[in-house]
């Protein structure tokens, strides 16, 4: 989790540290580090450094201690001075990874915290810039161009860019492109409300997808439990880090074949999980299959509409059924579950006897597929704004018996319908 602290810009002269008692003389510091894995490798790939401070035997926060910082203009000197500790901290491990440090985004246009400053204090750690990572809040500097060109150096210096907390406040993708990072950590927020909200979940989803198809590797932080994990793993993101595999520590007494164990168990655990998820709604399917064709062989008697759907009706996520006459015209209106009449809201859309849906995949889909029972992809249903799927097949006649589910309301919106069920 980043412990970079986001406070309001100054303008930072070099006379009024002068006069001030330097901040780094006042307090106790010291460097852990919280391992960052990947779950393609199975692997721990890297560490990123974070700063632990006391004052008098006592526990200071990083936030007051930056406040502090940031009160008397010494920002800068406290970020260089926290850079070099965590690189000579680092320097002893022997291992192949990368370490993750945070900049402060004033510190990275500050003229007194230059990159070959920072490249200096590389090679007196022994530590070649391409194994840093450095940490930027893009959405944090009041002066974008001048962070931009920070980064264009810090990459010719060697050093890589990740780019921290994205996803909240005004982050933006034409930013995101211009700095094209290696890497993309997005805000803890993002998986938090994903756990609790299918809908935040798919669009977690798609954020981590996009971010990868515009040619950056996707960092999620903050994994504090399982079902967390299972998402992050569901996101295909490329890495990962949090309480649940490691708690930040001093490299010495840290034990990396613990944590990428703990990294395995997870995987595996997920991996049934997602097994299972599989097998439950495969079941499902195939009870959906078994009373459509039921409501179709109903229809095909001659039974009422309603009659003929009641049993399919009272399958879990089914909200309507409807018939289109072989020109997409709806017959008569909608035949609706028990829970659907409640609607509580007015919506003029909902009586659709007579509509055309032509233009509608669904329908297009059972004119393409007439022995088959084919789901269209999610939309926006008219009758009560929900995203739908609609199953859709052809009857005797060249009619077309259509299918309303909602999906988010079954498997914690996990559901994914087959082409054909």
């Amino acid at each position: 989790m980043s412990s970079v602290v986001r406070l309001p810009r100054r303008i930072y002269r070099g006379a009024e540290i002068s006069r001030t008692p330097k901040i780094i003389d006042d307090y106790d510091f010291s460097s852990v580090y919280q391992p960052i894995l990947s779950p393609t490798h199975r692997k721990l790939v890297g560490y990123e450094a974070l700063v632990r401070v006391r004052k008098n035997n006592e526990s200071i926060s990083p936030f007051t201690l930056f406040e502090q910082a940031e009160k008397n203009n010494q920002t800068p000197e406290l970020d260089r001075h926290l850079l070099q500790l965590h690189l000579d901290n680092f320097a002893a491990s022997s291992q192949a990874v990368w370490l993750f440090l945070n900049i402060n985004p004033g510190t990275c246009i500050h003229p007194e915290a230059s990159l070959e400053k920072l490249a200096l204090q590389c090679q007196r750690s022994g530590i070649d810039p391409e194994k840093v990572v450095l940490e930027l809040v893009e959405t944090a500097s009041d002066n974008p161009t001048a962070l931009l060109e920070f980064i264009l150096k810090a990459k010719a210096h060697g050093f890589q860019i990740a780019i921290d907390d994205f996803g909240m406040g005004d982050s933006n993708f034409e930013r995101l492109w211009r700095i094209n990072p290696l890497i993309v950590k997005l805000d803890r927020s993002l998986l938090v409300n994903a756990e609790n909200n299918s809908r935040a979940r798919m669009l977690l989803e798609s954020l981590v997808k996009m971010i990868r198809e515009s040619g950056s590797l996707v960092l999620l932080e903050g994994i504090e439990n399982h079902t967390q994990a299972h998402i992050a793993l569901q996101t295909e993101a490329d890495l990962l880090q949090g309480f649940l595999f490691a708690r930040p520590s001093n490299l010495k007494q840290h034990e990396p074949e613990l944590t990428e164990q703990a990294l395995k168990r997870i995987i595996a655990d997920s991996s049934e999980s997602s097994a299972q998820d599989i097998r439950d709604q495969e079941s499902y399917f195939r009870l959906l299959r078994f009373e459509i064709l039921e409501a179709c062989h109903s229809l095909s008697r001659e039974l009422p509409f309603s009659t003929a759907c009641n049993k399919l009706l009272e399958v879990d996520g089914v909200k309507r059924c409807f018939l289109l006459n072989p020109k997409g015209i709806q017959q008569g209106n909608l035949a609706r579950a028990n829970p659907d009449i409640h609607r509580g809201k007015f919506n003029p859309l909902y009586h659709s006897a007579g509509a055309q849906w032509t233009h509608r995949e669904y329908f297009r889909n059972a004119l393409e597929r007439p022995q088959h029972i084919s789901s269209c992809r999610p939309y926006v249903g008219l009758p009560d704004a929900k995203r739908t799927v609609t199953l859709s097949t052809m009857l005797p006649g060249q009619q077309v018996f259509c299918v309303d589910i909602h999906p988010d309301e079954m498997f914690g919106g996990q559901l994914e319908f087959p082409a054909t069920l």
